[in-house]
């Protein structure tokens, strides 16, 4: 009889610490806390762990950012994600195989040039290469003059790659389970309680539980969470759309990244392309795919893979980004609320920070004090004008 990865548990009436949201992020807190000796912990799930943005992201892997926090952040999740395997004992198909970014203007080489910089400053392995040199390593690519935007030069970062994004939901609930987490699915949190400015707990659909403080990790849905409990912040939700081809030989071993089309590729160990582009461009909650992504994606991508003008694509989907206007993440104890916290706001690349974040927000509720390395994401910024402006490394954000 196969053992089961997680149990089914009665929901308790309480818990030292409630997570709402089963995805890589909740998970990872959850994990991260059971390995701190914090185990009376509850992770609440309104559907399935992996359900949201955790199962409907591309799982391309990055530290190669703009800003000095957020290469320090994402350094940290890469080296996380490094040994991540060995350590949940659990096979995540981590492949460093790395990572350009492609630029097409001169403005965009420029911001490119500026990253790399700033990449090496910081211990960060990128360096920019020109188009003679990115044709030796994906010979594929068309770097003539004939594209509506040619290539001019890329940012190539060798540490980056790609990972079985379920894989990582898998593995950090295994592990969370074990280290004594409960993890609750179909827990829908209706309402969130407070007195005196002080949390108390969450109404479910199987009851009210309470708690010593709450988190909220819910992509797609801060805005959502954070208004029960009167909080507002900065997060806007735009669907990200995505597609996977059919299975093909290997061919493209690099994942490969335009900034100026907004579209992205790789390929799996089994074949397919995993495809992505911009998010929408208005703000909505819809998680279908559309005919216009698809148009776009196909003509952009033909421009640098012309080969590609006969691959099939086998399906699509949407996933929500909650975004803020710096394109960096809150990870912050709320003030008006004690025992109140909140992560969210990866927009396009949370899944990449998933280790980070968890270990971070772990480290956060367990001592009681914000780690250094996310002291800089707090909700407090927007208020106090020291944002931490990473739009020009989100290439596919638009």
């Amino acid at each position: 009889m196969t053992k089961k990865m997680w149990k089914q548990h009665d929901l308790k009436k309480h818990y030292d610490i409630v997570i709402i949201g089963g995805g890589a992020h909740g998970l990872a807190t959850a994990y991260y806390l059971s390995k701190m000796g914090v185990r009376d912990v509850a992770v609440l799930e309104a559907k399935y762990i992996g359900y949201g943005g955790s199962g409907r992201n591309t799982a391309i892997l990055r530290s190669n950012y703009r800003t000095e926090e957020g290469i320090r952040f994402y350094d940290q999740s890469i080296q996380l994600y490094e040994n991540l395997s060995q350590e949940l004992d659990f096979n995540l198909m981590f492949s460093q195989q790395g990572h350009f970014t492609l630029g097409h203007t001169e403005a965009s080489v420029s911001g490119l040039t500026t990253r790399a910089e700033n990449n090496k400053a910081l211990g960060v392995d990128s360096y920019m290469l020109d188009p003679i040199e990115i044709k030796k390593m994906l010979p594929e690519i068309d770097i003539s003059d004939h594209p509506r935007y040619p290539v001019l030069a890329a940012l190539y970062h060798p540490p980056g790659g790609i990972i079985r994004h379920d894989a990582v939901v898998w593995g950090y609930a295994r592990g969370a389970e074990q280290g004594g987490v409960e993890i609750h699915n179909l827990t829908t949190v209706g309402e969130i309680r407070t007195e005196k400015n002080k949390i108390k707990g969450v109404q479910t659909n199987r009851g009210f539980v309470s708690c010593n403080k709450l988190i909220s990790v819910v992509a797609g849905w801060s805005s959502d969470v954070c208004a029960m409990a009167g909080i507002e912040l900065p997060f806007v939700t735009h669907p990200l759309q995505a597609l996977v081809t059919e299975s093909y030989k290997p061919w493209l071993h690099h994942v490969v990244v335009s900034s100026n089309l907004h579209i992205y590729l790789s390929q799996t160990d089994r074949g397919e392309l995993v495809c992505g582009g911009g998010i929408d461009g208005y703000p909505h909650y819809g998680m279908r795919s559309t005919l216009a992504f698809l148009e776009t994606y196909a003509a952009h991508v033909l421009e640098l893979f012309p080969v590609l003008h006969n691959v099939k694509v086998q399906r699509q989907w949407a996933g929500l980004c909650d975004m803020t206007p710096d394109y960096s993440p809150i990870i912050s104890p709320i003030d008006e609320i004690e025992g109140f916290y909140v992560n969210g706001g990866w927009g396009t690349y949370g899944f990449k920070a998933s280790p980070a974040s968890g270990y971070n927000s772990a480290q956060m509720l367990a001592q009681g004090k914000v780690p250094a390395n996310i002291a800089p994401f707090s909700y407090n910024r927007f208020r106090e004008n020291r944002l931490v402006g990473e739009k020009a490394a989100a290439s596919v954000s638009n």
